[in-house]
């Protein structure tokens, strides 16, 4: 194992660190029952953990019933590092920083922008920049970044982007130049999954559908991320809706994200309103006034999207699907819509419902792709 500072746990101690962070508070022999390890072993990888304050000693616990030493307790130190994020719209830049368990630190967002390949890494930098500077003191300080991509993303290499050309750029390689700490990217809403997965819920198959300028899905299964061979599992907003449909930029016509994404919802309302701007708030106000475009505007949406939903209850079986929207976050009674819509006995018993990281899910599972990395933990939850 090649060993850094960025990644410094192996097998056993990963194991104890993930049975530490799960547990919230245990004592030695309680980790040595869960993890099969024996004591002596757990004591020495505590220790060492112990010294990278990693976790530490909170108080003197209960004897057990036949007496004895009380034990003392571990807990995994939350704020032992820190970690970055930044989510890469077609037409915004939000990065945060935040300790490894999540806890933010500080966020910075630049909403109505270009971005390009051309100013990308200018743009990330500035903001880099300012949290370094601005980082609270912790024990490991910045262990890494990771970047949102909206569109297919394999290897760490930018495949396809269909409303921007992140394809074409090379801000990864520029910003490891200037950085040395581990970067990162993935898919959007890979992100999103991964962020319900490791934040907000106890599943282990999850859904994510994530309804921007397109629609993707993050699909984790058994606790792990569903990527595919060519990176493309989940893009459901390029499965096909209308034969003969609209044109896509991805080549196909008549995909789903053609005509049930939150931007062509917007687009197509602004034109019936003729109003130059509709964005998630705008079109509350209408559904607020019953506006019967925009309560058709909105059935419409969520009819079309129980589509896709459908789709991929029925290919992945999950326990959860969660939905990340701008517009359902504003217009909640949306997903009472989409859930109408579904009326397959197979997702009788499948929990659909909106985020509960509010428009954060992206960066958050960015967050967890770091700290996955410096922890050396796959099936990590931070909840």
């Amino acid at each position: 194992m090649i060993s850094t500072k960025y990644t410094i746990r192996e097998h056993n101690e990963a194991n104890i660190l993930n049975t530490i962070i799960r547990k919230k508070e245990i004592s030695r022999a309680e980790v040595a029952q869960q993890t099969g390890l024996n004591k002596a072993s757990v004591s020495a990888i505590t220790k060492k953990l112990l010294d990278d304050q990693l976790i530490f000693e909170t108080r003197v616990g209960d004897a057990s019933n036949v007496g004895g030493r009380k034990p003392i307790m571990l807990t995994f130190n939350r704020k032992s590092s820190l970690v970055i994020a930044f989510d890469l719209g077609y037409n915004y830049i939000e990065g945060m920083l935040a300790f490894i368990d999540g806890t933010v630190v500080d966020t910075i967002s630049k909403r109505r922008i270009t971005v390009t390949a051309a100013t990308i890494f200018n743009e990330m930098k500035q903001i880099i920049d300012h949290f370094i500077e601005i980082q609270p003191p912790t024990p490991h300080g910045i262990v890494g970044l990771t970047a949102a991509i909206h569109g297919l993303v394999k290897q760490e290499k930018i495949i396809f982007t269909p409303y921007y050309d992140l394809d074409q750029s090379t801000f990864i390689e520029e910003l490891q130049k200037n950085y040395d700490f581990p970067i990162f990217i993935q898919n959007e809403a890979n992100l999103a999954a991964l962020g319900e997965y490791t934040f907000t819920s106890q599943y282990q198959n999850l859904v994510s559908i994530s309804v921007h300028s397109g629609i993707g899905a993050g699909i984790v299964t058994s606790g792990k991320l569903q990527q595919g061979k060519h990176g493309q599992a989940g893009e459901i907003g390029h499965s096909i809706l209308y034969p003969n449909g609209r044109e896509c930029p991805c080549g196909n016509h008549g995909c789903l994200e053609q005509y049930a994404s939150n931007k062509v919802t917007y687009d197509q309302f602004g034109k019936l309103k003729n109003l130059d701007y509709v964005n998630s708030e705008i079109l509350l106000r209408y559904v607020e006034k019953q506006d019967t475009e925009a309560l058709a505007a909105i059935q419409q949406n969520a009819a079309l999207l129980s589509v896709g939903i459908n789709n991929i209850i029925m290919m992945y079986d999950p326990e959860i699907v969660v939905i990340n929207s701008s517009l359902y976050r504003r217009i909640p009674q949306m997903v009472n819509l989409v859930t109408e819509e579904l009326k397959s006995r197979f997702s009788e018993s499948v929990i659909i419902r909106n985020t509960l990281l509010e428009d954060k899910a992206t960066l958050y599972g960015a967050f967890a792709v770091s700290a996955q990395n410096f922890l050396n933990i796959q099936k990590l939850k931070l909840i």
